[in-house]
C-alpha cells in the first residue's frame, strides 16, 4: 500500500514548527509523568516496602529524566549511528554543519543512549537524594513503554526507521512526494532512502510491541503480580523483555545506512540490546532469590 502524504510538521506559529515528533516526546513524558505518580500514590503496590519518592521529589524527577532522554538519544544517536557528527563539531565546513549534532528537530535520536542518559540521571537523583537505586528504576520502567509507543507512531509518521523489503500484504511503499523531495525521484540517495519498493512498516510493530505489549506485561507484573516488593524486578523484566522485542524485530527493520555489513548478520541494535538482556537476567535473578523488601525504600522525612 502506499504511504500517506503525513506532514512531519503538525502545525507552525510563524517561524515555529510543532513536528509531531516533539509532540511523542512530550505526550509520552506527560503520560508517563502521571502513570509514575499513580504508582507514587498506590503505596500497596510496594508493600511491605514504600515508594521510592513522594510527590514533590517525583516532579524533580521529571526534569532529571526529560534531560536524560535528551541528551542521552541524541549524543547516543551521534555515538552509535553517525559518529561522524562529533567531528563535524571541530572540522565542519560552516556553522550549520558544526551544530548538526544538536539538531533535534531534524531527528535522529537513539533509544540506547536515551536508556543511558536516563540511567545516568536516575543514579545521581538517587546518590542525591539517598534512594533505592533499584526502587527507583522499577518505578520509572513501567512507564517507559508508553512513551516508546508513541515515539515509535511519530517515526511512521515521519516514514523514516522503515522495515525490510516484503510481499507482505500489508506492507507500505514509504516512496511517497515528502521522500522524494529528501532522496530523489526514486526514493533512493546513495542507498540511504526506502527506495520505490514495499517494506515491512516496522516503526508499528515496534510501536506495538515495545508499547502496548511491554506495557501490559508490566502492568501485569506491578498490579497482579505486586513485583515492587522486590527491589529490581520490574527494571529487569523491561531490560529483558525490551532487549529480546527489539532483537526480534531487528530481523524486519532496515538497518541504518552504513551499518548493514556488521558481523554474522547482526545489526547495531541487536549488539545494543544483548547488554540489556544479560543485565535484565542478572536482575531478575539477583530479586527472585531475595525476600521482599522490608525496610522504607525512601528514609523519613527529618
Amino acid at each position: 500500500m502506499p504511504f500517506p502524504e503525513f506532514d512531519p510538521i503538525w502545525f507552525s506559529i510563524g517561524p515555529l514548527d510543532i513536528r509531531w515528533y516533539a509532540l511523542a516526546y512530550v505526550t509520552g513524558i506527560v503520560l508517563g509523568w502521571w502513570y509514575a505518580a499513580r504508582l507514587v500514590k498506590s503505596a500497596s503496590v510496594w508493600a511491605p516496602g514504600r515508594p521510592p519518592v513522594d510527590a514533590v521529589q517525583l516532579d524533580d524527577l521529571v526534569l532529571w529524566i526529560t534531560l536524560g532522554i535528551i541528551l542521552g538519544g541524541r549524543l547516543g544517536y551521534a555515538l552509535f549511528y553517525r559518529p561522524e557528527l562529533y567531528g563535524d563539531l571541530f572540522t565542519g565546513a560552516d556553522w550549520g554543519q558544526r551544530l548538526a549534532l544538536f539538531r533535534l528537530w531534524d531527528g535522529g535520536m537513539s533509544f540506547h543512549g536515551g536508556l543511558i542518559g536516563v540511567s545516568v540521571a536516575m543514579i545521581a537523583f538517587a546518590r542525591r537524594n539517598r534512594i533505592n537505586m533499584l526502587s527507583l528504576g522499577d518505578l520509572i520502567a513501567p512507564v517507559v513503554p508508553i512513551g516508546l509507543a508513541f515515539g515509535r507512531v511519530a517515526n511512521f509518521i515521519n516514514g523514516e526507521l522503515w522495515g525490510r523489503t516484503t510481499d507482505v500484504p500489508w506492507g507500505v511503499n514509504f516512496c511517497n512526494d515528502h521522500a522524494r523531495a529528501i532522496y530523489g525521484a526514486t526514493c533512493e540517495y546513495m542507498g540511504s532512502g526506502p527506495g520505490d519498493v514495499v517494506r515491512h512498516p516496522s516503526q508499528l510493530y515496534e510501536a506495538g510491541l515495545e508499547g502496548i505489549v511491554l506495557l501490559a506485561i508490566l502492568s501485569f507484573a506491578v498490579w497482579k503480580v505486586r513485583l515492587l516488593a522486590k527491589p529490581g524486578y520490574v527494571t529487569g523484566l523491561f531490560l529483558l523483555g525490551y532487549g529480546l522485542i527489539r532483537a526480534s524485530l531487528e530481523t524486519v527493520r532496515q538497518p541504518d545506512f552504513g551499518l548493514d555489513q556488521l558481523p554474522l548478520g547482526l545489526t547495531m541494535g541487536m549488539i545494543l540490546s544483548v547488554p540489556m538482556m544479560l543485565i535484565g537476567l542478572w536482575l531478575i535473578y539477583r530479586a527472585w532469590s531475595r525476600p521482599p523488601v522490608t525496610a522504607p525504600a525512601q528514609p523519613p522525612a527529618a
